[in-house]
């Protein structure tokens, strides 16, 4: 049984593979046309972190295959009260046809789909955050035309900019990455992307500066600094992270025709100006819009290759 829990499982042909599925589907829902590839077929999404764009992405994108999702808040089953993921994950096979999970464990995560006999797929947890990755890449090839681009990610060396690592190391694209001192990247993360690295011919590179990173970039993206469990640490992080906001004078340095990403929310005036997040250069929009076809094209992925 395919999962869908970190990039890391994927080679480069079938990670583009999903992409083009979506893309497929993408352009066939524009003109009207669904196909109801997942017709009676219902997915079960578990919460332990709250959300806008996964909950109502997949809900939506579910209905448009022709399936059916509900909304498993960890408050409301057995999950909340200490139920072992392994019961859970053998329990919601025998009734659920795929499974999203949003929570804060990776490993937890792993557990459930070690015992589920049902494609098991991350929503996001504190290491990663695959889907977001293909939604960006969906958008970055929509602007850009190809992939032959240099990404600047400016921020925290968490899930999102995890992710951002093994996509560039497995696709093969150049990517540059600026934290401040102690936000950096897991180190674990980072040797399995340079390890990948060497096999895809993608330029990784590191940087304390963000200015070092944005120069000449053809993308620059960015996210929270404060991310959901860390919030009691938010003064010292806002603190620690001066000098990482992009703004305009931080865009000026990457190309003339860089645009803007962020998987949202953003906190406008800490890690994105209000101009920059607003400005002509800014898609983050249709990156957010791209969530709801990059996961209809997991979904059908991991359907179609079912054993």
């Amino acid at each position: 049984m395919r999962h869908f829990l970190t990039l890391k499982d994927f080679t480069k042909e079938e990670i583009l593979e999903i992409i083009d599925i979506a893309f497929k589907i993408k352009q066939k829902s524009k003109k009207g046309k669904r196909k109801k590839y997942l017709k009676n077929q219902t997915l079960g999404m578990i919460f332990e972190k709250s959300s806008t764009r996964t909950r109502v992405s997949f809900e939506v994108g579910m209905y448009q295959l022709g399936g059916s999702a509900l909304f498993l808040s960890s408050n409301d089953i057995q999950l909340g009260r200490g139920e072992p993921m392994k019961d859970t994950a053998r329990v919601l096979s025998r009734m659920l046809d795929m499974v999203m999970i949003r929570t804060f464990s990776q490993e937890e995560l792993e557990e459930f789909a070690k015992y589920s006999s049902i494609p098991v797929i991350n929503g996001l947890t504190d290491l990663y955050h695959p889907l977001q990755l293909l939604a960006d890449y969906m958008t970055m090839v929509e602007h850009k035309k190809n992939t032959d681009v240099v990404v600047a990610y400016v921020g925290d060396g968490n899930n999102v900019a995890a992710s951002w690592l093994i996509l560039a190391a497995k696709l093969g694209f150049d990517l540059k990455v600026a934290s401040p001192k102690g936000y950096e990247c897991n180190p674990l993360v980072i040797d399995y992307a340079m390890r990948e690295a060497k096999n895809s011919g993608a330029n990784i590179r590191f940087y304390h500066d963000p200015t070092e990173a944005v120069k000449d970039a053809d993308i620059v993206t960015t996210d929270t600094w404060v991310s959901m469990g860390q919030e009691e640490g938010k003064s010292k992080r806002i603190e620690d992270f001066k000098g990482f906001i992009v703004d305009s004078n931080l865009m000026s340095l990457a190309k003339d025709d860089a645009i803007f990403m962020h998987c949202l929310p953003a906190y406008r005036g800490l890690e994105v100006s209000e101009d920059v997040l607003e400005g002509k250069q800014s898609v983050i929009f249709d990156e957010a819009e791209n969530r709801l076809h990059a996961q209809k094209g997991i979904m059908v992925w991991l359907d179609q290759n079912r054993k």
